[in-house]
């Protein structure tokens, strides 16, 4: 059975009943000079590579980020700067050319033309590499594209990793996203085989849906891991299963630029020095999201098929 409940007084009731957390949100570092930030060494092989790449300005790299959400990429305390992880992929990219990284916030929405009209040279801002976007652009990948299934940090729910594992449950899940569509077909599958069906709840508010979690209203909640992951970081949530936001197919992130503008090798070998070096590490893990790093960068591999 599905629902679409709209509870937020019933919720934030419950929530004046449920015992004060015992640890405060971990401190996030949203300073402006971002001293934390692993940097890189210039690699001489990246700047060889990008030699025949027409960069918009002299010594710089202009990377396009679309800043909204962490751990992604948000503005620091000075409202103007934008940091995240987005942020430090990008500049361990700058560092391994040799240049000085300027960032442009840009709507996820015109991320596309922005970087086909040469505002930027290239895009960092949780791109998916698919077929249809492979035939605009190419892609050095750098984070697994993931999905998280999270619960209470108490529950007693043990691990998830197949459709017969959600079966009964209470799930929240985004509307009209592919999060959605895989628990669809799960439940699908389930009820086909004889399984109890899940019950799915929608949300709008991440606020509503974090006390709906802790307040026993619903089981678990499947999104984004990256955010989802941010967000466990309190105590309050664990994960409980990883799938490829592809699923069955695997999906990767992806630093994005023009197709065939002769910088995407250079990325992806910046990238793969930086993972071997330990920086890569560095910049996933301060933003909590070592759970999707990637063994090895690669360009243009194979990427979510056309609907």
């Amino acid at each position: 059975m599905i629902h679409r409940k709209n509870l937020l007084s019933a919720l934030l009731g419950a929530a004046m009943l449920l015992p004060l957390a015992a640890s405060a949100q971990p401190t996030t570092d949203l300073s402006p000079e971002q001293a934390g930030r692993p940097r890189a060494q210039k690699l001489d092989e990246a700047v060889r590579l990008a030699k025949d790449f027409k960069f918009q300005k002299e010594g710089v790299l202009v990377v396009g980020t679309t800043t909204g959400r962490l751990p992604f990429a948000a503005y620091a305390t000075d409202t103007k700067t934008p940091v995240g992880n987005a942020p430090d992929i990008a500049q361990l990219v700058a560092d391994s050319l040799g240049r000085k990284l300027e960032l442009v916030s840009t709507a996820w929405a015109d991320w596309p033309l922005g970087l086909q009209s040469g505002k930027f040279d290239v895009v960092v801002s949780n791109v998916t590499v698919t077929e249809e976007r492979k035939e605009k652009f190419d892609f050095s990948t750098y984070r697994n594209d993931q999905l998280g299934i999270y619960v209470k940090s108490d529950s007693k729910l043990g691990p998830i990793k197949e459709p017969k594992d959600i079966a009964g449950l209470r799930i929240i899940v985004q509307a009209s996203t592919n999060q959605e569509q895989i628990i669809l077909r799960w439940n699908k599958q389930n009820v086909a085989a004889g399984l109890k069906p899940v019950e799915i709840q929608y949300y709008d508010d991440d606020v509503v849906q974090r006390l709906a979690i802790q307040s026993g209203r619903a089981d678990a909640y499947v999104g984004p891991n990256a955010i989802a992951a941010y967000e466990a970081r309190d105590g309050k949530t664990r994960l409980a299963g990883l799938f490829s936001g592809g699923w069955p197919l695997n999906a990767e992130i992806a630093v994005t630029s023009r197709k065939g503008s002769g910088i995407a090798e250079a990325i992806t070998v910046a990238l793969n020095a930086q993972i071997k070096n330990g920086n890569y590490a560095k910049a996933l893990s301060r933003w909590n999201l070592s759970s999707e790093a990637i063994e090895v960068a690669r360009t243009n591999p194979p990427g979510l098929p056309k609907n």
